[in-house]
């Protein structure tokens, strides 16, 4: 069974995930969490967060602070390799991604997995990629435009994990696993190849919480199979930012407008009970059935140590029973 802290960092706000931060900030932000996590500290992080650029800064904040490789583990979301910009802004998740310098294609297979694998390394310098995955494979068999053209994608998907396990059978990885927002597609992967951890994003939040979902992190728990809850937050909307699930939410939308209405009662049942959202999304995260840890991301320093206590913060039975009615 793999032991990992009980929060992993987060790092697609150093690939510049809605806004342009200094490199400065960036390893603040890394050094804050090594400081105040428990060793070893981990950070997840992809191609695809800035195309790159999260691993690189993620790589430079790391030397700058003297960290041996020996005394991080890092996970790298294969499936997405950088590219030259050849327009104004990136092709992929186009307007949530600020000042990059190169974009990003997605490259699942067994030769492109093992590319942006060899690449990843390159970018994060002196260190490497122990935790390996397929980035949003869910997203990639979403394409498919018929019944035979999704076999077809998904064995790409099933060659991508061949490489992935040869990289772990070589001795060059320590673990395998995946990260996708579709949990119904991380349960049917789970039943061909061989996981030793699943990265739910956008799945198990204190707004969207299926049953369904909860059944299957305990059938994977007891398959002895780490379970990471990511995106909490709904890519920010439950702590106040604009865009759910990293799409803007549209105020004259209907669908937009009861996102909206049910935050605005979730935050007044915060405020109630004195009660940080972000404490109250964090503890839920961490309820889930079979959830080991949680990973969360900041774009300030000054947040990480507060992320970190949030975990442990005691809540009321009877915040949870007001919640539950929203």
């Amino acid at each position: 069974m793999l032991q990992l802290s009980e929060v992993i960092m987060g790092t697609s706000g150093l690939g510049n995930l809605y806004q342009e931060l200094s490199q400065p900030t960036k390893t603040a932000i890394v050094k804050e969490f090594i400081t105040h996590s428990a060793a070893p500290p981990a950070f997840d992080s992809a191609g695809k967060y800035g195309a790159g650029l999260a691993l690189e800064c993620l790589g430079q904040a790391l030397h700058e602070l003297a960290v041996s490789p020996d005394d991080v583990i890092i996970s790298n979301k294969l499936g997405w390799l950088r590219v030259p910009l050849e327009h104004a802004e990136p092709t992929f998740e186009p307007g949530i991604w600020k000042n990059l310098q190169y974009d990003a294609i997605q490259r699942i297979g067994y030769e492109g997995i093992m590319e942006c694998y060899e690449q990843g390394n390159q970018l994060l310098g002196n260190y490497n990629a122990n935790f390996v995955s397929v980035h949003d494979p869910d997203e990639y068999l979403a394409k498919a435009i018929d019944k035979s053209h999704e076999e077809n994608l998904y064995d790409d998907i099933l060659l991508a994990y061949k490489a992935l396990n040869d990289l772990k059978k070589s001795g060059q990885v320590r673990a395998v696993g995946v990260g996708a927002k579709d949990w119904r597609f991380i349960k049917r992967l789970s039943g061909d190849v061989q996981l030793d951890w699943v990265m739910f994003a956008n799945s198990y939040t204190i707004y969207d919480h299926p049953v369904e979902l909860a059944l299957f992190m305990h059938d994977l728990q007891s398959r002895g199979i780490f379970v990471i809850n990511s995106a909490v937050f709904n890519g920010g909307f439950l702590t106040g930012g604009d865009y759910y699930n990293y799409k803007p939410v549209d105020k004259e939308d209907e669908y937009g407008q009861a996102l909206l209405t049910w935050r605005a009662r979730f935050f007044a049942v915060c405020s109630k009970y004195e009660l940080s959202p972000a404490t109250a999304c964090i503890r839920f995260g961490l309820s889930a059935p079979g959830v080991k840890s949680i990973a969360l991301n900041t774009s300030r320093p000054e947040q990480v140590a507060k992320n970190l206590m949030m975990t442990k913060a005691e809540i009321p039975p009877a915040f949870w029973k007001e919640v539950i009615l929203l």
